[in-house]
């Protein structure tokens, strides 16, 4: 009994966190959709495919994400990113990143 009650919990744990991590890139999405689909004149799937995963993940971690996200998008101005939207964005880009093989709905 006690074991099957561990594995419920680790089940329960591990779709929590699953969800999560899916979450912020879908609010990524949404965001994208929302506030900047029109702006960049594109959509999500165009914009995330400028490139590749490991790209995307260079340019996050040399903190240039508002600045490439501004030279994809010129009509977006860096004060118009929010702080609290980068790393959602940035979860929606790389996700479906040019040699990622997955397309947004967007």
């Amino acid at each position: 009994m006690k074991l099957l009650k561990l594995l419920l919990a680790a089940t329960l744990v591990l779709g929590v966190s699953a969800t999560t991590l899916s979450a912020s890139s879908v609010k990524g999405q949404k965001l994208f959709i929302k506030k900047f689909k029109k702006p960049c004149g594109m959509n999500g799937a165009k914009f995330a495919a400028k490139h590749s995963q490991d790209e995307w993940q260079e340019i996050m971690d040399n903190g240039n994400f508002k600045k490439e996200f501004v030279k994809i998008c010129p009509n977006v101005k860096e004060s118009d990113i929010k702080d609290s939207w980068v790393e959602h964005i940035f979860e929606f880009s790389y996700d479906y990143a040019n040699d990622s093989g997955n397309v947004p709905s967007c």
